[in-house]
C-alpha cells in the first residue's frame, strides 16, 4: 500500500509528522505564490542529526497537490536511491543529495525558478545591492554561482554544494538557473525564500525605471542584515499563519 493510500487514522503514525506537515504547507503556499515551475522544482528537509536522511517531494508532483504523506524519506548515502520504485527526480537527488551530504548546516533546502530571482540570475552581474530594507537583509548572505554547467545531476549538484562552505551564505543565486535557499527549519527557509523573491522583484523593477538607485552604505546594510537574522519569531509565525489559512480552507495538505 502506498503512502497516498493510507487511511486518515494511519497517517498520524507516519514518521516525522510535524516536519512533513510544515514541508507540505511550504509546497502548497509556494504554488499559490506562483514561485514554482510546473513540476520541476524541489524542497528537502533533514530529519536526523547528521542531516543525511531527509524528506523530499516525489518525482513530478505539482506543489499544489503535495500532502504530508506523499513526501519521500531518502538517505543521502544510499547509492540505490535512484533504483527505488518511487525514485525522486534525478536532478532533485543530484542537488539535494549532494547538499545534505556536504553541508550539514543546510537542514532545509528549497530550490525554485521563481520569476524575479531567475531574472536576477540571468544578469551579467547577479549580485543583489541593498537598495531597501528587504534587499539589505541579504547583504553578505548570498553567493553567486557563475559556472552553471547544465541540469543538476550528481556532478553538478556536488559542485553547487561546495559553494555553501561559508555558513553565513544562506542563498545561492544560481547563475542562468534560479535560486537555492537553505535554513535551519522549513519556517526559516521558506521565509527567507519568500523575502528573497520580494527583494529580487524590488531590485528588478527599480532597474526598469532607468533612474539612479538609492543604495545603502555597507555599514547600514550590514546592520539591517544582522537585525533581520536576530528578529524574534517572525519566520515561525509566518508559517503558522499559512498553516492556519490552509486549515481554515479545509486543505488536505496535512494528510
Amino acid at each position: 500500500m502506498s503512502l497516498t493510500q493510507l487511511k486518515p487514522d494511519m497517517r498520524s503514525n507516519l514518521p516525522f509528522t510535524e516536519e512533513r506537515t510544515d514541508l507540505a504547507c511550504a509546497f502548497r503556499w509556494t504554488a499559490r505564490l506562483n514561485m514554482h515551475e510546473a513540476v520541476a522544482n524541489h524542497f528537502s528537509l533533514a530529519v536526523d542529526e547528521s542531516g543525511r536522511r531527509f524528506l523530499m517531494n516525489p518525482n513530478q508532483s505539482h506543489f499544489s497537490r503535495i500532502k504530508a504523506s506523499d513526501l519521500l524519506l531518502i538517505d543521502a548515502d544510499d547509492p540505490a536511491t535512484m533504483d527505488r520504485p518511487d525514485a525522486p527526480d534525478p536532478t532533485a537527488w543530484g542537488l539535494h543529495g549532494a547538499i545534505h551530504r556536504a553541508v550539514p548546516h543546510a537542514r532545509c533546502v528549497m530550490h525554485v525558478h521563481s520569476i524575479h530571482a531567475t531574472v536576477l540570475a540571468s544578469l551579467a552581474d547577479s549580485s543583489l545591492p541593498p537598495i531597501d530594507q528587504n534587499t539589505a537583509t541579504f547583504f553578505e548572505r548570498t553567493v553567486v554561482d557563475d559556472h552553471y554547467g547544465g541540469m543538476a545531476f550528481e556532478e553538478e549538484g556536488a559542485r553547487c554544494a561546495q559553494l555553501f562552505a561559508d555558513p553565513k551564505h544562506k542563498v545561492m543565486i544560481m547563475g542562468n538557473h534560479g535560486v537555492l535557499v537553505i535554513g535551519d527549519t522549513v519556517a526559516d527557509t521558506f521565509n527567507r525564500m519568500y523575502y528573497f523573491e520580494r527583494a529580487a522583484e524590488t531590485y528588478i523593477k527599480a532597474l526598469w525605471t532607468g533612474r539612479p538607485l538609492r543604495t545603502l552604505s555597507d555599514a547600514v546594510a550590514r546592520k539591517v542584515a544582522d537585525e533581520a537574522d536576530n528578529y524574534p519569531g517572525q519566520a515561525d509565525r509566518h508559517l503558522d499563519e499559512l498553516k492556519a489559512i490552509l486549515d481554515g480552507e479545509g486543505s488536505d495538505y496535512r494528510h
